[in-house]
């Protein structure tokens, strides 16, 4: 029987395997427990200390194009519309997205995936280049060899902190971790739910934060283990839809390779290699082909 080590985080589409009410044919699996999840992304893209880890995709991108050996399941662990996650003090003159331009905004990494999204939004919507912010990070990238552009600079203080001392214009931070943080921001984008369906209508997709991958070897040499896990976490992810609200973050968590995944990571690559996080867009077709043979 194949054991498989897992990283997952905690949601209500993670709680069936992990609490042990659902199982996974054929496989023993352990679960690692982390929290929160973004601490097992480094580990996992550097020294491959899990079997299966969840990952945001802009770490996922970066590592496989760094050639770390990990293969990427079509299940979409979570995701939101991001013009929320661009926030300002509320106490403070009013501030447009242009007012960003050779201001600092603070963001815990650069690589992270709402920073990414936001920075996109900015390009697209505003005509605003990463290189015209200064980002203000308080950690560095989970893939070694990548190097942050000169734009990006590390700070000794905490996001929260470099809000409430007034070092940044604006912190990009997302609406449930501003309640973890202790934070009253508002969003910098005006009508910011609005300008989310509007992203989503245009795009026809909800933009993606979190993915699972594998381990390629396991791929290879445990295709049923990694294709029951994949059943299992696709079962669970439908089983628990209702307990997932109508919204953008509700709904952005699915499985399979539907056109609607294809399109998120498609402009998720389109924008890392905007604001120089990859070299070149990301390979759909190629992150498909190498799932051909765990009977999705």
């Amino acid at each position: 029987m194949a054991q498989l080590l897992v990283a997952l985080g905690d949601y209500p589409h993670t709680r069936p395997l992990t609490e042990g009410t659902a199982t996974v044919d054929g496989c023993s699996v352990a679960f690692a427990d982390i929290e929160p999840i973004h601490r097992a992304f480094g580990p996992m893209v550097r020294e491959l200390r899990y079997d299966v880890c969840e990952l945001a995709i802009t770490t996922l991108l970066q590592a496989r194009e760094a050639g770390v050996p990990i293969t990427m399941l079509p299940l979409a662990m979570n995701g939101d519309g991001h013009h929320r996650s661009l926030n300002r003090r509320p106490d403070r003159a009013s501030l447009a997205p242009a007012d960003l331009i050779g201001g600092r905004v603070a963001v815990r990494a650069y690589t992270q995936t709402t920073g990414m999204w936001v920075r996109g939004l900015l390009r697209e919507e505003h005509g605003i280049d990463a290189e015209q912010i200064t980002w203000m990070t308080t950690e560095g990238p989970h893939v070694d060899s990548y190097h942050e552009p000169e734009f990006v600079q590390r700070a000794e203080a905490s996001v929260a902190t470099l809000v409430a001392e007034d070092v940044v214009d604006a912190a990009i931070v997302g609406p449930r971790a501003l309640t973890a943080e202790g934070l009253t921001l508002e969003p910098v984008f005006a009508d910011a739910d609005a300008a989310d369906n509007a992203w989503i209508a245009r795009h026809g997709t909800i933009p993606i934060n979190h993915l699972v991958a594998v381990r390629t070897d396991l791929v290879q040499s445990e295709p049923g283990a990694i294709g029951a896990l994949y059943r299992a976490l696709r079962d669970a992810i439908l089983a628990t839809a209702d307990q997932r609200d109508a919204t953008a973050h509700g709904r952005a968590v699915r499985c399979g390779w539907t056109e609607e995944l294809r399109v998120a990571i498609e402009i998720a690559g389109r924008f890392g290699v905007e604001q120089g996080l990859l070299r070149g867009p990301a390979d759909v077709e190629a992150l498909e082909a190498q799932t051909a043979s765990l009977e999705l």
